[in-house]
């Protein structure tokens, strides 16, 4: 089987060719292809990765317009990708390009996708890094439905017709593991290695965690409530109508009894509010159900995906 190694650059320059020596080690005896994705680099890694290219027919390089992100660099890798099995790889040289060897055996057990799983990535940083990872990676598994020790990790293998086809926006890479599982796929972890950064600049930042946070949201959705987003949306509205009635009700008791006036309770607004929200999340629930049918109906897609079929 081919295998596509894809790995999105953006100023890398000191990483790119040691990167691309230790995934031609690994994968000695191997059919595979290196795509080079530079999301617009602004240093030199865009001639290290042509002149790459250009001595090895394994090493394909893509160039991007303008700085799009690391999904989106991995979204285009992924497009013009030809391998049966494709594995995702950050260029900054902290996975290991020994551990794909890995994830190809684990891949052999049936898994349709194997997740990296840096075990002892923060040893030494326990208060600082080890338990918030803890918590984010456990709160993640809870949300997506799908336990992993490491979301965070890039080192990931999917097998070609599981990834085909998936859009890919935001930093919604890191979630395809659990839109795989959704979909009855088979998911595995295996431990890998962890080295640290010995060449240039860290892009993650903590701006990048209410990014991760709100595409959960929106995974979780899609997973769960894209072919019936009134139950998410009514559901919702349901809940704050009922709340509108009941602060009504209760502000009418207190006027009866002569416990309080309309105007010296903020009751009747919460009422007001309340009960206006809860219509408005309805309708937008009928308007999300109609657009979800005109979806499915106009492109010719069906809710549901057959695994497999017997004298069909």
């Amino acid at each position: 089987m081919k295998i596509s190694i894809i790995t999105p650059i953006y100023n890398e320059e000191g990483n790119i060719k040691q990167l691309f020596d230790e995934i031609a080690v690994a994968l000695i005896g191997y059919d595979y292809e290196v795509i080079g994705v530079n999301d617009g680099s602004s240093d030199n890694s865009d001639k290290i990765l042509n002149s790459l290219a250009k001595a090895s027919p394994n090493i394909k390089a893509i160039h991007l317009a303008g700085n799009f992100g690391q999904t989106a660099a991995i979204y285009c890798g992924i497009e013009h990708s030809t391998g049966d099995i494709i594995i995702l790889i950050d260029s900054d040289l902290e996975n290991d390009p020994a551990d794909i060897i890995k994830i190809l055996k684990k891949m052999e057990d049936g898994y349709g996708v194997v997740s990296g799983w840096r075990k002892n990535r923060w040893g030494n940083q326990m208060i600082t890094r080890k338990i918030p990872s803890f918590i984010a990676n456990r709160l993640i598994s809870k949300i997506a439905g799908l336990k992993l020790n490491d979301y965070g990790c890039t080192l990931k293998a999917y097998k070609k017709d599981v990834i085909a086809g998936v859009p890919l926006y935001g930093e919604m890479h890191r979630f395809i593991p659990a839109y795989a599982a959704s979909r009855g796929v088979k998911v595995g972890e295996v431990e890998v290695s962890f080295r640290p950064r010995k060449s240039g600049k860290s892009n993650y930042g903590m701006s990048r965690i209410f990014k991760v946070l709100l595409d959960l949201i929106v995974v979780k959705f899609l997973n769960k409530y894209m072919a019936r987003p009134m139950h998410f949306f009514g559901g919702v509205g349901f809940i704050i109508f009922f709340l509108g009635v009941l602060s009504g009700v209760a502000s009418v008791a207190l006027k009866i009894f002569g416990i309080r006036d309309f105007v010296s309770t903020p009751l009747p607004v919460f009422t007001v509010l309340l009960v206006v929200v809860g219509v408005q999340l309805a309708a937008m629930g009928l308007v999300a159900e109609m657009i979800m049918r005109t979806y499915f109906e106009s492109r010719g897609k069906k809710p549901y995906q057959i695994k497999e079929k017997i004298n069909l």
